[in-house]
């Protein structure tokens, strides 16, 4: 991103996330439609889909599941738990590990998982981290209609992600 005539780089505002978020109605499976590439789905070459189940302690456990090029399946499970936000509650702020559960006290283990876009109907979402680095498009359907895709990665384009380097993956 270019910054003003001076050369300072431009100030992003902080992300906002959704409030509140129902993780009962959020729960369930979730087909990717598009995403920034990053270095833990370099192998998936096919379909991606995550999939939600809300534990009773109030954490959820987590699916991930891609197709490889050689068509055997890459599959990851986490845990997600709420970041409370201050004056927001059931805010969509999660923080995700993929690391062995006796790894969990160490902070870096776990890594942002911000809802920044919801529909009523939970069967569109924008996810994302405040970095801008990680980007995600999911959709309860397997394929989304391309007018909905490309308004979500207007949006995430409006947030200061680079959408431009988004890989379509829902096709």
């Amino acid at each position: 991103m270019a910054g003003p005539a001076d050369g300072a780089p431009l100030m992003r505002a902080p992300l906002q996330v959704v409030a509140p978020v129902d993780l009962q109605r959020y729960a369930g499976i979730w087909h990717e439609q598009a995403r920034l590439p990053n270095r833990f789905q370099k192998a998936c070459a096919g379909p991606v889909t995550a999939e939600y189940t809300p534990r009773p302690d109030g954490t959820v456990q987590v699916l991930n599941r891609c197709v490889r090029a050689d068509g055997n399946f890459d599959e990851a499970v986490g845990t997600a738990r709420v970041v409370p936000v201050a004056g927001q509650p059931g805010a969509g702020r999660l923080e995700v590990r993929f690391a062995p559960s006796w790894l969990g006290w160490l902070p870096m283990v776990w890594a942002d998982y911000w809802i920044l876009k919801l529909d009523r109907d939970y069967q569109v979402a924008l996810v994302g981290t405040p970095d801008r680095e990680y980007l995600w498009v999911l959709s309860r359907a397997p394929c989304l209609d391309s007018a909905v895709l490309q308004a979500k990665l207007d949006y995430a384009r409006s947030l200061g992600f680079d959408a431009d380097k988004v890989v379509l993956t829902g096709r």
